[in-house]
């Protein structure tokens, strides 16, 4: 049978990605060679930090308007489902893709979570980290279209 995916794993997962993107822009902002790039690589980072901070709060019951933990709830998973690692060799447009994409499936975790939330602090929490990382995934894809495509000396 399988395992019932409560809010507290949500939590957990949620809580682990943060971090995951905190390393991940961490280690792109020395990839880069722009200062302008490393900058918002790691004001990105920073602001992931900010995010794993909330949602630990939330895990440890410090929010009003929680739902209870074991709850069981249909988070859509697959439509989350994460991509492959960062590797050594990936081409930094690639990394920056990945990074996106990532931004792209905490929007939508974030979004599902609060539309299950009463009115409230927690449900203000999650649409203002669904904007936030909605926010961060047009950071990324700019700076994919930056070393993807590009200018020329003559465009």
């Amino acid at each position: 049978m399988a395992e019932r995916l409560t809010l507290e794993r949500v939590l957990e997962g949620a809580i682990k990605k943060e971090n995951e993107s905190q390393r991940l822009y961490l280690d792109l902002s020395q990839r880069v060679k722009e200062p302008a790039a490393r900058d918002a690589l790691e004001g990105l980072a920073a602001e992931e930090k900010v995010h794993e901070d909330k949602l630990q709060r939330y895990r440890e019951g410090k929010l009003k308007g929680a739902l209870s933990k074991d709850q069981v709830v249909d988070y859509h998973v697959v439509e989350l489902v994460e991509g492959p690692d960062v590797s050594a060799s990936m081409q930094l447009k690639d990394a920056f893709l990945y990074a996106a994409n990532r931004e792209k499936a905490s929007h939508e975790l974030y979004t599902t979570l609060a539309v299950i939330h009463p009115e409230g602090e927690v449900k203000s929490l999650l649409m203002q980290l669904a904007s936030q990382e909605l926010e961060h995934k047009q950071r990324v894809e700019s700076l994919y279209t930056q070393v993807a495509f590009p200018q020329t000396d003559g465009g």
